[in-house]
C-alpha cells in the first residue's frame, strides 16, 4: 500500500480562547482589560512579534497605565505571570494553560436567588478564588448574593444621580471600579455623588476620577472627601486670586496648580502672593507668568512670606547700589560741535579780497 500524502492548502489565521476564560472570567472582567488579554492571545505564537507597553496602547487605543492595570489584573486572576527586572519593570509574560486554569476557577454563576430562599444560606465549603498578595485591599466575589445586592443597589443609586438609565458600558465601568479598583459601595456611591454635584455626569469622567482614587491609594469615603477639599481649596483658592468668578479650572490651569502645590510644594499664601504680582505686572489673569515667579522663588529656595521679603530686600538693595554707582560717572557731553573748528583772519581775507581787484 502506498504511503499518502497529505496537503494543507487551508492555512487558519486564527486565534484560539479557552471556554474556561469565556465561561469563568470573562464574564466579570473589564471590557478593557479583555481587549488586552485577547491582544497578547493573538501575539503569542507569533515568532516574528516584538511587543512593549507604548505599542499595545497605541494599537488598542489606550494609555500605558490602562495597559500596565490589565496586566497586574489579569495577574490577580492567574492568568499571567510577569517577569521583572530589578527595576520592576515588566521583561516578560507568560500565559497560563486552559488546563490550569479550569482547576482555579468554579463555573459560571447561576442566576440570582431571590431573597428568603434556601440559596441565600453561604455556602462555606465551595471552593473560592483566592485573592492574589498584590493587592491587599478585598472585596466581595461578584458570585456571591451580597456583592450581587451591594451592586445591584449602585446601579439603581447611579441611575438616580445621573437622571438616566445605565447604558452597557455605564455597567460595566460601575462594576469595574466594584471588582476591579476593589472599591467599596460607600466610596462609590460617594464618587458618583461628588462628581454630579460638581456639574459632571460624564461616566468618563467620573472613571477618571475613580483611576485618580486608585493611584493615590484613597481607599474610603474619609481620604476621598479629605483630598476633593484640598483640591477644591487649592483651585478656587488661585482663581479667587486672579479675579476668575463663577467657573472650574481648565485642565491647563489645573496642570499649574497642581505643580505649584505638589511638584514645588508651596503654600497657598505664597502662590496667592504670585498671583497678585502677576495682576499688578499684567493687569490680567497668567498662569504661564505666575509660573514664572514661583519657579524663581523655588530656585531660590522659597518656603515662607518672609523669604519673599528677603529676596525683595535683597534686591532693592542691589538696584540701589547700581543706581550709585551709576551716579558717580561723569556723564559724557554730548556736543553737536566736537570737530576742530578752522581758524579764519578775517581782516586778512578781505585785504585779500580787494587786492585781487
Amino acid at each position: 500500500m502506498k504511503t499518502l500524502t497529505l496537503k494543507n492548502k487551508f492555512q487558519t489565521n486564527a486565534t484560539l480562547v479557552a471556554n474556561d476564560f469565556i465561561d469563568n472570567y470573562m464574564i466579570q472582567a473589564n471590557g478593557e482589560f479583555v481587549k488586552v488579554y485577547l491582544f497578547l492571545l493573538r501575539h503569542l505564537d507569533d515568532p516574528c512579534s516584538s511587543l512593549t507597553i507604548p505599542m499595545i496602547a497605541d494599537c488598542l487605543n489606550n494609555t500605558e497605565k490602562d495597559i500596565s492595570r490589565a496586566f497586574r489584573y489579569w495577574e490577580s486572576e492567574g492568568l499571567l505571570t510577569l517577569d521583572k527586572d530589578e527595576e520592576g519593570r515588566i521583561t516578560g509574560i507568560e500565559l497560563e494553560r486552559a488546563a490550569s486554569i479550569a482547576t482555579t476557577k468554579g463555573a459560571i454563576p447561576k442566576a440570582t436567588p431571590p431573597p428568603g430562599s434556601a440559596a441565600d444560606v453561604p455556602q462555606k465549603d465551595l471552593a473560592s478564588p483566592v485573592m492574589p498578595a498584590v493587592d491587599h485591599r478585598t472585596t466581595i466575589p461578584l458570585t456571591s448574593y451580597k456583592a450581587q445586592k451591594e451592586l445591584k443597589s449602585l446601579l439603581f443609586i447611579a441611575e438616580q444621580y445621573l437622571g438616566k438609565t445605565l447604558s452597557r458600558t455605564d455597567v460595566d465601568i460601575i462594576t469595574y471600579f466594584y471588582q476591579g479598583l476593589k472599591m467599596s459601595a460607600d466610596l462609590i456611591e460617594y464618587l458618583i455623588e461628588s462628581c454630579v454635584e460638581n456639574g459632571h455626569k460624564s461616566i468618563h469622567y467620573i472613571q477618571k476620577v475613580a483611576l485618580s482614587w486608585s493611584d493615590s491609594n484613597i481607599t474610603s469615603v474619609e481620604q476621598a472627601r479629605q483630598s476633593s477639599l484640598a483640591y477644591n481649596k487649592n483651585c478656587y483658592t488661585v482663581l479667587n486670586a486672579f479675579g476668575i468668578k463663577n467657573r472650574g479650572p481648565a485642565a491647563a490651569e489645573l496642570d499649574f496648580i497642581k505643580k505649584w502645590t505638589e511638584e514645588l510644594g508651596f503654600s497657598l499664601d505664597i502662590i496667592q502672593e504670585a498671583c497678585r504680582r502677576t495682576i499688578t505686572a499684567t493687569h490680567q489673569p497668567s498662569f504661564e507668568y505666575a509660573d514664572t515667579i514661583l519657579t524663581k522663588w523655588s530656585v531660590s529656595q522659597v518656603h515662607h512670606l518672609q523669604d519673599i521679603a528677603a529676596l525683595d530686600a535683597a534686591f532693592q538693595k542691589e538696584k540701589s547700589s547700581q543706581k550709585a554707582a551709576g551716579g558717580k560717572q561723569k556723564p559724557a557731553t554730548k556736543n553737536l560741535n566736537n570737530f576742530e573748528r578752522r581758524a579764519y583772519d578775517m581782516e586778512s581775507l578781505e585785504e585779500q579780497l580787494l587786492n585781487s581787484n
